[in-house]
């Protein structure tokens, strides 16, 4: 086994930061306002698609407290009921390490598929969730399936990204 330096230590644990720091940035996207008209309530789930990939390529550097708090800093910054989105994404992350060694060595289609799956699950649990708060019957499900129409589409672009970021991450342990 090779000795590793102080540098090249440093190097591989700013590197392992990543996949937190790009959902980091992904929330900060998702809440900068914007002057389109209720574009809150249709904008794609980049959080979801960050979670979903790591959770399936790299659980290790976004573990589940880092996902819960992930979504709680997404909750405060965005001005959901907070638990919401940790909760959600919880769901998310445990569906999707629970089923990681499906995904392992299948094309991009099949992950993208599983993808779909697991967005339509969870907004629509978020839906569920949001209208059982409002305690005045369920809010209009349109805002969300157009969400998740715009999610499913743009989630081959961004996947570009974490593939190439993920191409600079430090090789896991075994």
């Amino acid at each position: 086994m090779v000795k590793q330096g102080p540098w090249i230590k440093l190097d591989n644990f700013a590197r392992s930061l990543a996949p937190g720091l790009i959902t980091l940035l992904l929330i900060l996207l998702s809440v900068m306002p914007t002057k389109i008209p209720g574009w809150s309530h249709i904008a794609p789930a980049l959080v979801l698609m960050s979670v979903y990939y790591w959770a399936i390529y790299r659980p290790d550097l976004l573990p589940l407290p880092a996902v819960f708090a992930l979504g709680l800093i997404q909750d405060v910054l965005a001005g959901t009921p907070i638990g919401i989105n940790a909760f959600t994404l919880l769901v998310a992350y445990g569906l999707v390490v629970s089923q990681r060694r499906f995904f392992h060595g299948k094309s991009f289609g099949v992950v993208w598929w599983g993808f779909m799956l697991v967005a339509a699950g969870v907004m629509t649990l978020e839906w569920l969730v949001m209208s059982a708060l409002m305690g005045s019957g369920p809010i209009d499900p349109r805002p969300a399936l157009f969400s998740l129409m715009l999610t499913a589409v743009i989630y081959p672009a961004v996947a570009t990204f974490f593939i190439a970021a993920h191409r600079v991450l430090p090789v896991p342990d075994h």
